[in-house]
């Protein structure tokens, strides 16, 4: 296994929309163990193969305490969306140390298939919902500061660019 580069904001790559996985193989494995890894690294719940610069529709998430449950998500798809909505402090690990209110649908039906290809419907409510529905955003080429007002992005590019320039100084 091994650790991949996480993209950050306003990364351009972050835009792309990732296409459907065709094949399910022991490549497709690999790259789920090396997402995983790379997002149990980052200290993360959830992590969208474009966040890594991979352009399918694969996510893994792990929202267990001792981080011993994963899940993989290939091809997700959300079905039909609960009418009440529920706002939820949201953080990423492409904008790192950020972390703002987004309102989103509280539960969803959604269907996905497995790292064998085999299909399955699920139905997401809670913290389970809230992190699908942000890892499934980044598929298809957006990231949470979206939801946000245009004045609140431009603060947190901004907040953003000055972290990384004072890291670079430090280099």
């Amino acid at each position: 296994m091994s650790l991949l580069k996480i993209l950050e904001f306003p990364d351009p790559k972050l835009r792309q929309r990732a296409s459907e996985v065709t094949v399910f193989d022991n490549t497709l494995k690999t790259t789920c163990e090396d997402m995983l890894e790379t997002m149990y690294n980052a200290k993360g719940i959830g992590l969208a193969a474009i966040q890594v610069n991979i352009l399918k529709r694969i996510i893994v998430i792990d929202l267990s305490e001792n981080k011993n449950n994963p899940l993989i998500f290939i091809n997700p798809e959300i079905i039909k969306f609960s009418d009440d909505t529920k706002q939820h402090g949201e953080g990423c690990l492409s904008v790192p140390g950020i972390y703002e209110n987004v309102t989103r649908p509280n539960s969803f039906i959604g269907k996905f298939s497995d790292v064998d290809g085999d299909d399955h419907q699920l139905e997401a409510d809670g913290l389970l919902s809230v992190c699908l529905q942000h890892e499934i955003d980044h598929l298809n080429g957006r990231v949470f500061v979206d939801h946000l007002s245009r004045l609140k992005q431009e603060k947190i590019i901004r907040k953003l660019q000055k972290e990384k320039r004072r890291s670079l100084a430090e280099a």
